[in-house]
């Protein structure tokens, strides 16, 4: 052996200062009592913004959705 790494261990990038911050997406949901559209972010409450509901149902996705039936 003459010390070198195994084959593929290249050493890890180090970073320049800090690493970016993941965007917090926000998942949109339609209140069941006043019908109200909300922009709900990871960690936050599920709870209607206007009327403080807290049965919401998630919107539909605008893109296709096809299945293969057998």
């Amino acid at each position: 052996m003459d010390g070198s790494r195994p084959h593929g261990m290249e050493p890890l990038p180090q970073f320049q200062g800090q690493a970016p911050a993941p965007k917090m997406r926000a998942t949109s949901y339609d209140c069941m009592k006043c019908g109200k559209s909300n922009e709900i972010k990871i960690r936050e409450p599920i709870r209607c913004f206007d009327c403080g509901y807290r049965i919401l149902v998630k919107q539909r996705t605008k893109r296709m959705v096809q299945f293969e039936a057998r």
